[in-house]
C-alpha cells in the first residue's frame, strides 16, 4: 500500500501546498542548483579568535615541557570535565566555565631548619581580566608525603597573621584550602595573597632523611568568565536568479526531486590541529579542534526533522513557485555544543576554559 505523499511532509508544508495551488505562474521552473564545489575561503574561526588573544607574544615564546603536580592535577581536571575531543561531560561538577591555576614565588632562603621547614610563598594577582569574576578560590596542597623514615606532615597560615587555614575538601591525596574570603572584594584591588607553607618530619626518632624538594602549592581561582564565547560569523550564501513556472506543470517533478537530491544540507567535518597552528606547545587539550559546519541544498520539501521554522518553509515554497528573487533558506547550525580547552598562560600558570558555542551539532534551513 503507497503512503500518500501529504502524510510525509511538515504539517504546515501539507497546508501551504493546497493555498498554492491556485496561485497561477508564468513559466517553467529551472531547477539549478548551486555550483558545486569546495567549502568557500573560511574566515577566522570563532575559537582561534578567542584563543589567539592568548597566545604567546612572540614565536620564541616558551615555558618548556609542562610537568610536575599542578599539570598532572589540571590534566585530572580536565579529564572528568572533558572528553578527548573537548566536549564538556554531562553531569561535571566544576560549576563554572574557567578554572584559573596560579603559580606561587618563594622568598628563597633556605626553608629548611632541622625537622621544619617553612616557605612563605605569594600568588601575584594584577591584571585578572575584567569580565572574570571571581567564584570561589582554594589553594591546593599535599597534606602528607611518604618518606623513608616516617612521613612530611603540612600545613598553610596567612602570613600576615599566622592564622592555619583549615582544609576540609581532599580528594586523591590533595587539600584544598578556602581562600575565597581573602580575596574579596574581587574588583582588582587584591593584588597579592602570601601564605606560609609549614611543614614537619613526623617519624623514629635519630632519623636522617635527605632534605626533600617540595612542589609549591598553587591557587585555583574559579571563575565566570562573562565573555568566554563569540558569536559565530555568519556569511551571506550566493544566490542564482531563476525563473518562475505554473504550480500545476511542475508540481510533479517537485516532489519526485526530493528523492534524487544528492547534497542535501548536512553536518561535515573541518578538523584542525594545534601542532599544524604551532600552538601545541600551550595548548595542552584537546590536540584538535572540529567545530564542523553546515553545507549543501536545502530539499525542497523541509522534513520534519530539519527543525525548520514555519518561515523557513514559506520562503522555500515561495522560492520554487512563486517568485525566484525571494531567496531560498539557507543551511545554516541548528544546534551547538561548548568546547574545553587546558592552556599554558604567559605567566606559567595554567588555565582552564569552556567556551560557548564552539562545535555544530546539527543543522537546519532557515
Amino acid at each position: 500500500m503507497r503512503t500518500p505523499i501529504m502524510a510525509l511532509l511538515h504539517p504546515f508544508t501539507s497546508l501551504l501546498l493546497l493555498l498554492l495551488l491556485a496561485v497561477p505562474l508564468s513559466r517553467a521552473v529551472n531547477r539549478s542548483l548551486l555550483p558545486p564545489g569546495s567549502l568557500p575561503a573560511v574566515p577566522p574561526l570563532p575559537l582561534l579568535q578567542a584563543l589567539q588573544v592568548r597566545a604567546p607574544g612572540s614565536r620564541g615564546w616558551r615555558v618548556g615541557p609542562a610537568r610536575g603536580q599542578p599539570l598532572r592535577y589540571m590534566l585530572n581536571l580536565y579529564r572528568r570535565a572533558a572528553d578527548h575531543e573537548g566536549r564538556p561531560r554531562h553531569g561535571r561538577s566544576l560549576g563554572t566555565n574557567t578554572i584559573r591555576l596560579v603559580r606561587a614565588s618563594s622568598h628563597g632562603g633556605e626553608p629548611w631548619a632541622g625537622r621544619w621547614y617553612v616557605q612563605r610563598l605569594t600568588y601575584r594577582l594584577e591584571g585578572q581580566p575584567e569580565a572574570e569574576h571571581l567564584l570561589r578560590a582554594a589553594v591546593v596542597y599535599l597534606p602528607s608525603l611518604p618518606l623513608a623514615r616516617g612521613r612530611l606532615l603540612c600545613a598553610l597560615e596567612l602570613a600576615a597573621t599566622g592564622r592555619a587555614l583549615l582544609s576540609p575538601t581532599a580528594h586523591h591525596g590533595w587539600a584544598e584550602a578556602d581562600v575565597t574570603p581573602y580575596l574579596v572584594p574581587w574588583n582588582g584591588s587584591v593584588g597579592s595573597l602570601a601564605l606560609r607553607h609549614v611543614c614537619v618530619r613526623a617519624g623514629r626518632a635519630g632519623g636522617h632523611d635527605a632534605p626533600v624538594a617540595l612542589s609549591h602549592p598553587f591557587l585555583l581561582l574559579y571563575l565566570n568568565d562573562t565573555q568566554s564565547g563569540l558569536a559565530p560569523l555568519a556569511a551571506e550564501p550566493h544566490r542564482h536568479r531563476r525563473d518562475t513556472g505554473t504550480l500545476a506543470h511542475d508540481l510533479p517533478g517537485y516532489l519526485r526531486e526530493k528523492e534524487g537530491e544528492k547534497s542535501d544540507c548536512s553536518l561535515r567535518p573541518f578538523p584542525v590541529s594545534f601542532a599544524q597552528l604551532g600552538w601545541d606547545h600551550w595548548i595542552i587539550a584537546p590536540h584538535r579542534y572540529n567545530p564542523r559546519y553546515c553545507k549543501g541544498v536545502c530539499p525542497h520539501l523541509l522534513r520534519y526533522d530539519y527543525h525548520a521554522p514555519n518561515h523557513a518553509v514559506v520562503q522555500s515554497f515561495v522560492h520554487q513557485l512563486v517568485d525566484a528573487n525571494v531567496p531560498r533558506p539557507s543551511c545554516v547550525p541548528y544546534r551547538y555544543s561548548p568546547i574545553s580547552v587546558l592552556m599554558i598562560e604567559r605567566d606559567g600558570g595554567i588555565l582552564y576554559k569552556e567556551y560557548e558555542n564552539m562545535i555544530a551539532e546539527s543543522c537546519t534551513c532557515r
